[in-house]
């Protein structure tokens, strides 16, 4: 949509909604956003901004093939995709870890394959490979927590933000990987044909970001 608008996707869920609430402090305020619908884009014709709705892992593919102008995607997505994007700031919020986590009392037998159990299989392999580790990685999509319990894996790769989950099912972190945060994205023709308008919002949201701490 090359019509002067700054096209920005939002994760949809609790992040984006407070993704959003900073942009709308930093002056990019689009009302119709707030508005209980099932509309997905959204514009403010004054501002020049549009907005819409996407699942979260699928905001860097639309800033990195240039259906949005900038997007919000948290940290763990870049790394394990790596998409062929421009990171612009860290926006301090949606604050995790990336984690290796294991059944209470699990000792690591260093002479055997270690199973992981991850949806983050790049993150895993990468991690374990600077280790020497050998490793036996396995892709779930979903309910990790559970594989080492059914004695699918040894332990998970997963993020954890409050550890309550793990808990629940007699887990816990045994190493910490990488911390994890909201960022701000940008396509790379975006960035060169709309600088001005580009900068303009990453220092505002540099600002609040910075005031919030």
């Amino acid at each position: 949509m090359n019509d002067g608008f700054l096209n920005i996707a939002l994760p949809k869920g609790r992040l984006g909604e407070k993704v959003y609430a900073m942009l709308e402090e930093a002056g990019f305020e689009c009302p119709a956003v707030l508005e209980n619908s099932r509309k997905l884009i959204f514009e403010n014709a004054e501002k020049r901004v549009r907005y819409f709705w996407v699942k979260p892992s699928d905001v860097a593919i639309y800033v990195e093939r240039g259906a949005a102008d900038l997007g919000v995607c948290g940290k763990d997505i870049l790394l394990e995709y790596k998409p062929d994007v421009y990171e612009l700031l860290d926006l301090k919020t949606g604050i995790c870890r990336m984690a290796v986590a294991a059944p209470n009392g699990y000792v690591d037998r260093t002479d055997k394959v270690l199973r992981v159990a991850t949806k983050f299989v790049h993150i895993a392999s990468e991690f374990y490979r600077k280790k020497g580790r050998q490793t036996d990685i396995i892709k779930l999509n979903g309910s990790i927590e559970i594989a080492p319990i059914l004695n699918l894996s040894d332990v998970i790769v997963d993020i954890v933000e409050t550890g309550t989950t793990l808990k629940e099912n007699d887990l816990g972190v045994i190493e910490t990987i990488t911390d994890i945060s909201a960022r701000l994205i940008c396509n790379k023709s975006s960035y060169k044909f709309n600088t001005n308008a580009v900068n303009t919002l990453t220092k505002r949201l540099s600002e609040i970001t910075e005031a919030k701490k």
